[in-house]
């Protein structure tokens, strides 16, 4: 004779209902991911213990009487939410930022989440079977949310320094090459901040700013060895800058240009290959 597969046969009734309510009260183990917690049945669930020893008394031999158990979806509700509080892992979404005028990424995390409905269900299953089998919870991946401090690419960035007239290339946080480069004039400073490339030209067509004096009466020049722009044009996000080739060569390393990082042509196009739109670029 048994009761949700306990033994009581022989037993008289203080007995049986003694052996079953130990049967009942095992912990029941959960485990997700690394973490095992031991669950109290009693917190969980009542089992009516004495029903079924009264119907075991008059059911016939080799019967495994029913235990009925009220499961308290509250507290099992809340003991998975104690169990997700130690499981569950944010996710962290890719930054970037300048860190003693140096870029710094801190690529984007994944997070885990407790599937919470599933375990409830499983727990629920274990204690109206009176079954204490080691109980695993699974969880789903949660990605990252995607963030404009991040900027379009994380993994190219570029710094330019307009006092030393370099520009460095960053792939995450590795330097991958420094390029001398001309940076503006005192009375036509390069800005400085953070920018993001927004468009990428070939053999770009020069149009004069209109609003600098200094361009009055200039035409636009077509693509050719006489485009002050060079081969390649990365223009950004302030208006009319951008990183370009030159045939000043000698301004190269100078605070010469109307603003503009002027590059060698060669440099320029090399880097145009590397890069590409919403690039960010810091200016120091």
């Amino acid at each position: 004779m048994r009761i949700a597969g306990v033994r009581v046969g022989g037993l008289d009734s203080a007995k049986a209902t003694a052996a079953v309510k130990q049967a009942f009260a095992r912990p029941l183990p959960v485990t997700v991911g690394g973490v095992t917690v031991q669950l109290q049945p009693s917190k969980l669930a009542t089992a009516y213990i004495a029903a079924a020893v009264g119907h075991a008394g008059s059911a016939t031999s080799g019967t495994n009487v029913k235990l009925t158990v009220s499961v308290h979806g509250s507290a099992v509700r809340a003991a998975v939410a104690h169990i997700a509080t130690r499981v569950d892992t944010k996710a962290r979404p890719a930054t970037l930022s300048l860190v003693k005028d140096k870029p710094h990424v801190v690529l984007a995390k994944s997070g885990r989440r407790l599937d919470r409905l599933a375990l409830v269900q499983k727990i629920d299953k274990a204690l109206t079977g009176n079954v204490r089998l080691s109980l695993r919870g699974a969880t789903t991946a949660v990605q990252a949310r995607a963030t404009a401090t991040a900027g379009a690419v994380v993994s190219s960035v570029i710094l330019v320094n307009r006092a030393k007239n370099k520009l460095y290339l960053f792939d995450k946080n590795t330097l991958v090459h420094t390029f001398s480069v001309a940076s503006g004039q005192a009375i036509y400073p390069t800005p400085a901040g953070r920018f993001h490339i927004i468009v990428k030209w070939v053999n770009p067509t020069w149009y004069p700013p209109t609003q600098d004096a200094w361009a009055k009466g200039l035409k636009p020049v077509p693509p050719g060895p006489d485009n002050p722009l060079g081969t390649r044009w990365m223009g950004l996000d302030s208006p009319g800058i951008g990183i370009h080739g030159t045939d000043e060569l000698g301004s190269i390393g100078y605070s010469e240009s109307h603003g503009c990082i002027r590059m060698q042509v060669a440099d320029a196009e090399w880097l145009f290959n590397h890069v590409q739109v919403g690039t960010t670029v810091f200016i120091v």
